[in-house]
């Protein structure tokens, strides 16, 4: 890891795998939804109106040192790992960039109060995005759950160009590899 993040290493072979549900096929070619979105850099963002190619990650919820997590979260499949998640996108930024990526954004229904949090705790170079309000999760129908009352998204990555979706990555399982795979895609598929 590069920056200073302790997380323990989990054991991927002894949690649920995700299975893919089709919950997100109808998203391929499709035009994201002109929502504005929070940002942990200040302001909002909306995923639409952003030139160029843009990687956006997806994630259930980041922990909270010395908060619990929901009862039964690693019971869940592909709940555990988000911290794995932003932190393999963190540490291969440059590469992203090089590989052809505009912007990088990691989203979840968490509030922006609570990505600030993240944002700075994982030492992450690019802006997180919260969707509190469902705004894109109910006009993009992207997959969700729900866990404690409490809706999110599942962890998913999207390739956009220009507003389109070009390609996505569901389910994501484990997600510390799921940056290498963005990575290889952007490689393998320059603009």
């Amino acid at each position: 890891m590069g920056a200073s993040t302790s997380f323990t290493e989990i054991d991927w072979s002894k949690l649920p795998v995700p299975e893919d549900d089709g919950a997100a096929r109808h998203l391929l070619g499709a035009r994201i939804a002109d929502v504005a979105l929070p940002s942990t850099a200040g302001g909002d963002v909306s995923l639409a109106r952003l030139a160029g190619r843009t990687v956006l990650f997806i994630y259930p919820m980041t922990g909270t040192p010395g908060v619990a997590l929901p009862d039964g979260w690693d019971a869940i499949p592909g709940a555990r790992g988000c911290t794995p998640h932003a932190c393999a996108f963190r540490d291969l930024h440059a590469d992203l960039k090089r590989g052809g990526a505009s912007a990088v954004f990691g989203l979840s229904t968490q509030t922006l109060p609570e990505q600030q949090v993240a944002a700075e705790r994982l030492h992450l170079p690019f802006p997180l995005l919260s969707d509190s309000g469902l705004g894109l999760a109910r006009s993009m129908t992207l997959p969700a759950m729900v866990v404690n009352g409490k809706v999110m998204i599942k962890r998913l990555a999207m390739i956009i160009d220009d507003g389109t979706v070009m390609h996505v990555f569901y389910p994501v399982f484990p997600p510390d590899r799921n940056a290498d795979d963005v990575l290889a895609w952007l490689t393998a598929n320059p603009r």
